[in-house]
């Protein structure tokens, strides 16, 4: 076992090996900072996509009930790298992959909270400040550190990248949710706030010239928004799809931020899941996914695909692209969260 704040190495069994410094909080996040392509999505202990076997040392795990391993993972010994902090050099069995290696180099620092506002009766923007520039893809994903809150927490971007050190965030209150609790009542403006990123692999393609659909559901309006601000951002023409679930007329606040990106670039569609009766609705009525089936089928192959939202969500557009549309998988994009 090392001491006390020494820098430990971790071996890839067959593979890299790569140094975890004694302020690096799990082996995830340094072997991405290393440029290792381990396996993730998340980064946070939802999905699953970071387990590993440990085969020689020891790690501490910081989340025992993280709902990523299931009690068969658990008995068999796997671990979250997300959640795992090595105590000592050690060996792990994975199977990396150069598709997992960050496109931008995430980094950790501090921020401040400049402004947050309310969208609609659980959700609000929260706009913090870097001192250096902000870097990273339209799409990704950053996680915050809310004071007084175990562990981290994974909230997209809403704007572009720039030299300003702007991050904006739109985040879902959850109930009873600590983090997202603190963010709401706690965190006030000027506030330091550690930031941590950028993660994720739905990050804007600009290797095609196809039209851009986005399918957003509750807070995954955030990177929907940034990728379409990232498209027409662009001087290729593209035409982006814009597609946002929400439940009831309480919730269509947070539609308000689509209205400055409505054009002759982007079209919005607006679809309620559960309206309330007692009051006039003249929009569409189901599930987002259906509307988007309904609005766009039968060639969906023709359009470049990101999405982000509840798991159902995020599950029912996959089996409509992937299953019963059979558009190909590079042109799919999404990140899975919990």
């Amino acid at each position: 076992m090392s001491a006390a704040g020494a820098t430990v190495r971790v071996a890839i069994e067959g593979g890299p090996s790569f140094d975890v410094p004694p302020e690096e909080d799990t082996l995830l996040r340094a072997a991405l900072r290393a440029g290792v392509g381990l396996p993730h999505e998340c980064s946070v202990g939802g999905c699953g996509a970071c387990r590993f076997d440990l085969v020689a040392g020891q790690v501490q795990t910081l989340w025992p009930q993280a709902p990523g391993l299931s009690e068969r993972d658990r008995k068999r010994g796997k671990h979250l790298a997300c959640q795992s902090r090595p105590v000592g050099d050690c060996t792990v069995r994975v199977r990396c992959d150069d598709s997992y290696r960050p496109v931008v180099a995430p980094v950790r620092q501090s921020a401040r909270l400049l402004a947050r506002r309310m969208l609609s009766p659980d959700m609000g923007e929260f706009t913090v400040q870097v001192n250096a520039g902000a870097t990273f893809r339209p799409g990704q994903y950053a996680l915050l550190y809310p004071p007084g809150a175990v562990g981290a927490r994974a909230y997209s971007m809403s704007n572009l990248p720039g030299a300003d050190g702007i991050w904006q965030f739109i985040v879902r209150r959850v109930p009873g949710g600590a983090g997202s609790g603190t963010l709401f009542d706690t965190v006030a403006v000027g506030d330091a706030l550690p930031l941590d990123g950028p993660y994720g692999h739905a990050y804007l393609r600009d290797d095609n010239v196809r039209d851009v659909v986005c399918v957003a559901g509750g807070s995954g309006l955030a990177p929907m928004l940034s990728v379409a601000r990232g498209v027409l951002a662009q001087g290729d023409g593209r035409r982006v799809h814009f597609f946002h679930g929400v439940r009831t007329q309480a919730d269509l606040g947070s539609t308000s931020v689509l209205d400055e990106l409505i054009g002759a670039r982007l079209a919005a569609t607006v679809v309620l899941s559960s309206p309330e009766a007692v009051s006039a609705w003249s929009g569409r009525i189901g599930f987002v996914h259906a509307e988007v089936e309904r609005a766009l089928a039968p060639d969906l192959a023709r359009f470049e695909w990101y999405f982000a939202g509840p798991p159902p969500m995020v599950q029912a557009v996959q089996e409509l692209l992937m299953l019963r549309h059979r558009v190909p998988f590079e042109q799919i994009h999404f990140d899975r969260f919990f």
